[in-house]
């Protein structure tokens, strides 16, 4: 794509530099010939003051546009690029200087749009003026992703476990000094990092990220709504190299007590001579400028490499500037964490949904999969039913800005908050009105008990108030992950004879 753009930049640049030569030398020619209108002899310097005077505003015009010209060109061959004026006063909010190993400028490209409402529908497409920026940026984010997976220490310190690593800030803006600007006021970073084998193989990844419709189904709940506003290159040789998207996202945890963060960036991919694959995204939100800064993205993504046997390895890289004051302080630890909106978190939802997608794809029906559905179709059908449950539940328990919680009673964490919306085109459910509520509390016990009581037969009808105090049955068993905990059941009350799909994951 690059190379192409430089031969039909190089012949513009050499029809227009053509134009202006053949302009300078009639100009030239005329001053060469003026007579003087009184007397027809030579004109002297003094009675051709008027026409001396557009002469000079000519050349001076000539010579502001090869100036552009000319830095253009020097932009697109790699050479350093010149200050020409013309150009100048009209990016100066912007100050692009975005050499080779420069992302982006001091002043910064990576600003936001909040404050205007929802972001996904005030969004414009970027303008003609805006591209060749956009591509800067996004080799540029590239170029970042790769360093800042492939680096040790000391700009990733591992924790005292090496659980996690932890971004070293000071030693970021050493190695990336331009950066998208300095961090601003009132925003503090979030940066993580996590790798993982899964089981998938790298094209199919590729295509997950790089088809909205896909990602947001796979990342349902960290996706909450995802909008490709244009695709700007759809890559070349029949993939996704070089493909080119500018893009909005609204990222969520699965409760009314977290504020989304939404995104406006450019996702970028490239194939690299070493056969790894790059996926990286970038804030563009200073294209629409807004007074109000919540929430930025710094280069953020995952590098692919093939595996034998149809796996593959993800390196997984989260950098955000954010204002999280408005996280209730009962997420608070986890969004800080990192396990809310960090690589932790992309790559253990990919991970498991890898696992997912294996399993229902799978020909043979393992031997722990027991009960009423013993046909593959069936046992595909309630994969697919379970999977769209969990995307109806995140849906309905998110803080989207399509949503609107009310609060019924309580006071602090224990607020019972409520929420209406209308289902229209919701696979498997009739239209209508939907009535979500949700509350977040604390327990004292370990996670993992809670989990396996939740998911246990014998203690449902303790919680689950459609079990109404009959005995639950499980008819049906469906393992979809190593864990034993990742499965789907279908169950029986055998009070009303209820049956319900259940699943964990």
């Amino acid at each position: 794509m690059k190379a192409q753009h430089e031969r039909h930049e190089n012949s513009n640049l050499r029809a227009e530099n053509e134009k202006l030569r053949a302009e300078n030398i009639r100009y030239k020619e005329a001053l060469s010939n003026a007579t003087c209108p009184h007397c027809g002899g030579p004109a002297s310097i003094g009675e051709m003051s008027f026409d001396e005077q557009h002469l000079r505003i000519e050349n001076a015009r000539l010579r502001d546009e090869i100036d552009r010209i000319s830095g253009i060109a020097a932009k697109y061959v790699g050479k350093p690029m010149v200050s020409y004026p013309h150009l100048s006063t009209h990016t100066s909010s912007r100050s692009l200087d975005l050499g080779v190993g420069n992302f982006g400028a001091q002043s910064g490209i990576g600003g936001d749009m909040y404050g205007g409402g929802d972001l996904l529908r005030s969004v414009s497409l970027p303008t003609e003026a805006d591209k060749p920026m956009i591509v800067e940026l996004a080799v540029a984010a590239m170029e970042e992703l790769i360093r800042m997976a492939q680096a040790g220490e000391p700009l990733w310190i591992p924790t005292s476990d090496n659980s996690t690593e932890i971004l070293s800030e000071d030693e970021y803006l050493r190695t990336f000094p331009r950066g998208i600007g300095p961090k601003p006021l009132g925003l503090k970073s979030e940066a993580s990092r996590e790798t993982a084998v899964v089981i998938m193989n790298h094209i199919s990844l590729v295509e997950i990220l790089m088809d909205v419709n896909q990602w947001s189904s796979v990342f349902s709940g960290i996706v909450s709504r995802a909008m490709t506003l244009e695709v700007l290159s759809t890559g070349v040789a029949g993939n996704y190299n070089g493909a080119l998207q500018v893009m909005t996202a609204e990222f969520q945890v699965p409760s009314p007590l977290v504020p989304t963060r939404e995104n406006y960036f450019v996702r970028y991919c490239k194939h690299h001579p070493d056969g790894t694959w790059a996926v990286v995204d970038v804030s563009l939100d200073n294209l629409r400028p807004s007074p109000i800064t919540r929430n930025r993205r710094r280069p953020s993504g995952c590098l692919i490499q093939e595996l034998p046997n149809g796996y593959s390895k993800v390196i997984w890289v989260e950098h955000v500037e954010v204002d999280d004051r408005a996280v209730h302080n009962i997420y608070r630890p986890l969004v800080n964490s990192g396990l809310a909106f960090g690589a932790k978190r992309w790559v253990a939802t990919l991970d498991r949904q890898c696992e997912r997608l294996a399993s229902a794809m799978a020909s043979n029906i393992p031997a722990g999969d027991v009960g009423v559905i013993t046909s593959p179709e069936g046992r595909k059908s309630m994969l697919k039913l379970a999977e769209r449950m969990v995307m109806s539940f995140c849906a309905g328990v998110g803080a989207s800005t399509t949503h609107t919680w009310t609060t019924l009673s309580g006071s602090g964490a224990d607020d019972v908050r409520v929420m209406t919306r209308k289902s229209m085109d919701d696979p498997g459910r009739p239209p209508g009105i939907v009535l979500s509520a949700a509350t977040s509390f604390w327990i004292p016990v370990p996670p993992k008990r809670v989990f396996d009581f939740l998911r246990a037969e014998n203690s449902r009808s303790e919680w689950d108030i459609l079990s109404n105090g009959g005995l639950v049955q499980e008819m049906a068993h469906i393992a979809n992950g190593r864990d034993p905990g990742n499965c789907v059941s279908l169950l029986r009350v055998n009070v009303s004879s209820i049956w319900l799909p259940c699943q964990c994951r």
